[in-house]
């Protein structure tokens, strides 16, 4: 059986397809089994007076589509040039490959896996904007 596991801890909330599920007292894992299901984990959410940086406002972009709040095709023509931008700044090899993960998740409307890889750039992004120039 393939798709995506999903490992709960006690009172965990999930969006699973517009619908929030909470776990209950105790860890547990999911199988979403459904292909294309749009889930989001709820910690894992950027609300949007969060998304100030030109990361965490691509990663809130993508995540309106697994919230159901966002069209795709709309939100993919809205992506694609942004992941372009980003990728004119972020030049190191991880960087590209994430965008290029990025990418190719949105373009075979892997909308959960587009928003992991761009995830994955926050870290990245907040090192460069810590950083303080000479």
């Amino acid at each position: 059986m393939s798709g995506l596991v999903l490992k709960l801890g006690p009172r965990e909330r999930v969006l699973i397809n517009g619908a929030v599920i909470e776990n209950g007292d105790r860890r547990s894992r999911l199988s979403i089994v459904t292909p294309n299901a749009n889930v989001l984990r709820l910690r894992d959410a950027i609300h949007p007076e969060e998304a100030r940086t030109p990361v965490r406002r691509i990663c809130y972009a993508a995540q309106l589509i697994l919230t159901g709040d966002a069209e795709p095709g709309d939100a993919r023509a809205q992506l694609l040039p942004r992941i372009e931008e980003l990728s004119q700044i972020l030049r190191d090899p991880d960087s590209r490959r994430l965008l290029t993960q990025a990418t190719d998740s949105l373009l075979e409307e892997q909308f959960y896996q587009c928003l992991k890889a761009l995830r994955a750039l926050i870290p990245r992004e907040d090192r460069l904007l810590a950083a303080k120039p000479l």
